[in-house]
């Protein structure tokens, strides 16, 4: 008995294995689509998966350089900035999608006659984000509905809302359950045109990206990592009203319309963009890849190192793996 009190007591003077740092970066400021990181973080579970996991703050780098770069070892990435920073090289692999279907869409004033069909946005004032996919995507959508696809810009950023709501601009884009939720609280009706629906494939807005090169070297590490998000997210589908009051709660302040975050969890939630019904959250699907990969291909967004448009649709198997969620 005094042997095995000795080797207990020697056990406990020993150090506690101390949890292993990882960065993960984000693509914005703190909103819904993060939601699975906060809710894994207040919960403990990244430190019971051995982890001391720091959200990273959103800052002008992006968050696909930070973890292409090493800098951060995961990332949430917007699946468009992804598929372009990945052609051209970059070390990062996307490990899990965080919304699963396209929440963008193409919205203008509710109460435009004048406005009908995608067509209808021949000529008028578009207010934009100063990215090659914003052009190729409105006119493909405007080509599609028998249009020329000839429109004006104006690079406005986030001011954009707010030049749609005065009639300063015609049309604008906006992510359905952010910037589409706050309209609707702020009482200014909207109608829209779905990507999908004018010849546009769906895909997984956002992903969480790991950087390659650690990850083929850390791979325990990464997948406790990406499990623990995974349940983040899972918990949040489940339980979206306490999944908005732990993300209110855990970034101190930054998200003060508490209103808008439990109304855009819902709208998360209830259109089935966090879980794609009988499957794990957070699978990659393969068929989305491929169609978006593979429309960025013919719009000439996909380029090389040295900037050159690629001259062969790439083989984007390797650019993604389910292998580190749980099943």
């Amino acid at each position: 008995m005094k042997h095995i009190l000795t080797a207990l007591a020697l056990l406990a003077a020993l150090p506690a294995q101390a949890a292993e740092k990882l960065t993960v970066a984000l693509d914005w400021t703190p909103n819904t689509n993060h939601v699975g990181l906060y809710v894994a973080q207040s919960k403990g579970w990244f430190t019971e998966a051995g982890l001391d996991v720091e959200i990273l703050p959103y800052t002008d780098t992006s968050s696909g350089t930070l973890v292409s770069t090493g800098v951060a070892q995961f990332g949430i990435l917007s699946a468009v900035g992804f598929h372009s920073q990945r052609s051209m090289g970059a070390d990062m692999t996307a490990v899990m999608a965080v919304v699963q279907h396209e929440t963008g869409r193409l919205v203008f004033n509710g109460a435009r006659e004048d406005i009908q069909r995608p067509a209808d946005l021949d000529g008028k004032t578009y207010a934009g984000f100063g990215s090659a996919w914003e052009n190729a995507l409105i006119s493909s959508i405007i080509r599609h509905d028998g249009g020329e696809g000839a429109f004006d810009t104006v690079t406005l950023g986030t001011s954009a809302y707010e030049a749609l709501a005065n009639g300063s601009v015609d049309f604008t884009l906006e992510v359905s359950t952010w910037e589409g939720v706050n309209s609707e609280l702020l009482g200014r009706p909207q109608r829209a045109f779905s990507y999908a629906d004018y010849g546009v494939p769906d895909q997984h807005t956002t992903f969480l990206g790991a950087n390659s090169s650690w990850l083929a070297a850390n791979a325990d590490t990464a997948g406790a990592f990406v499990k623990a998000a995974q349940r983040g997210y899972a918990f949040a589908a489940d339980n979206p009203e306490a999944a908005a009051d732990i993300l209110i709660a855990e970034t101190a302040g930054m998200l003060s319309n508490k209103e808008l975050v439990h109304a855009s969890m819902e709208a998360l939630v209830e259109g089935g963009y966090l879980r794609d019904p009988g499957e794990a959250v957070g699978l990659i699907d393969p068929v989305l890849v491929n169609g978006i990969a593979g429309f960025l291909f013919e719009a000439g967004i996909l380029r090389d190192a040295k900037g050159d448009k690629l001259a062969e649709l790439p083989d984007v198997s390797d650019w993604y793996t389910n292998a580190y969620l749980a099943q």
